[in-house]
């Protein structure tokens, strides 16, 4: 049967001032009126219960976690970590405790931060994402996204020859996985038209992730092993807290899609819906109506000969503006982020700045 693992644990720090150490990206909204958590178990509720939905978060957000999923995800289900390890502890925590649960299981793997439409469209891919796992049991299988622009921020897979199709969706062998590239090796990557945009959703077995991981990574699958064997357990979090942090922090990809991809054992699968991973404060511009003067405005805001900006605050937060462009304006609560166009991608940078400087009281 169908599982679905969420992953909710990163820290949105490209986010700041909005997304903060106590409350990141996942846990908020920005378009419409659900979170990006909840939006992410919206998607997939019609296919996969309550009752075969799991969530891991780490455990300083897990009440958060618990509370926005209320009625759509067993307390039980939604898993703190006791410190972040990266995606590859966490894919081979979710895969070991799943697989102890239902040993026949197919999991589909989503981070909990993505925005995906139409909804109908990415259903029709998770059914042939099902379909795949039963011809294809021993492979690992990913979304590839047709890339629209040569985004810098994303990672790229390769595809080679066609493996099949289910559901009028097509699968092809993965050639190689490309990291995020520069400005210049992204436009011919794009350009060649033999690659997709990483999207970081996968489906595959419980025993061929873990089998993948054992090669590759033993210990660190020695202690996801370890873990799920108390799953349920008077011990668990006794040893949860023990065992996990000595997991080495490593991507998925880097731990094991990369070389499985060499050897063969990675498909992509060439999703057939538009996919946005909101890595950064440009994505409202994508997500949200625009005036007259092309300003993306999420907040209290007047301006004079203001444009292309986009300008976010709390409601009872004024923001002025007067002969700026192309900016990006912040306020969040106790802080404001102002930078341009270009330099809000470097936000993480500001943000270990801030640290430096004892500052991090604003994080």
């Amino acid at each position: 049967m169908l599982h679905a693992m969420i992953m909710a644990g990163g820290g949105g720090t490209r986010f700041w001032p909005r997304s903060r150490q106590a409350r990141p990206k996942q846990f908020l909204t920005f378009s419409g009126e659900r979170t990006l958590l909840q939006g992410t178990i919206d998607r997939i509720a019609a296919q996969v219960p309550a009752s075969r939905t799991w969530v891991l978060t780490s455990e300083q957000h897990r009440g958060e976690a618990v509370e926005q999923l209320a009625g759509l995800v067993p307390a039980e289900q939604v898993i703190g970590e006791p410190t972040g390890r990266d995606t590859a502890a966490c894919v081979g925590l979710g895969a070991a405790i799943i697989g102890r649960v239902d040993p026949e299981a197919t999991i589909l793997v989503m981070p909990a931060d993505h925005v995906i439409e139409p909804v109908q469209e990415f259903r029709r891919a998770v059914y042939a994402a099902e379909q795949f796992a039963a011809d294809f049991p021993d492979c690992l299988l990913t979304f590839g996204i047709e890339p629209t622009f040569p985004a810098t921020g994303y990672g790229y897979i390769r595809r080679a020859e066609r493996a099949g199709t289910r559901q009028n969706v097509p699968i092809s062998r993965v050639q190689e996985f490309r990291e995020k590239p520069s400005l210049a090796m992204a436009e011919q990557l794009v350009a060649s038209g033999e690659y997709f945009w990483n999207s970081g959703i996968f489906v595959w077995k419980p025993a061929t992730i873990l089998e993948q991981l054992r090669r590759r990574r033993p210990n660190l699958t020695e202690i996801v092993t370890r873990i799920a064997a108390a799953w349920a357990g008077p011990k668990f979090h006794e040893i949860f807290a023990a065992e996990y942090p000595r997991a080495e922090k490593i991507s998925i990809d880097f731990a094991v899609m990369q070389d499985a991809a060499q050897e063969g054992k990675v498909l992509v699968m060439h999703a057939p819906y538009k996919w946005d991973d909101v890595g950064s404060w440009l994505a409202l511009e994508r997500h949200n109506p625009q005036d007259a003067d092309r300003n993306t405005i999420q907040g209290l805001h007047c301006g004079v000969r203001t444009r292309n900006c986009v300008i976010v605050s709390d409601p009872d937060h004024l923001v002025g503006t007067l002969d700026v462009e192309g900016l990006v304006i912040v306020q969040s609560g106790n802080a404001t982020l102002v930078t341009t166009r270009r330099g809000e991608a470097d936000v993480k940078e500001l943000i270990e700045k801030i640290k430096e400087a004892g500052l991090g009281r604003f994080l």
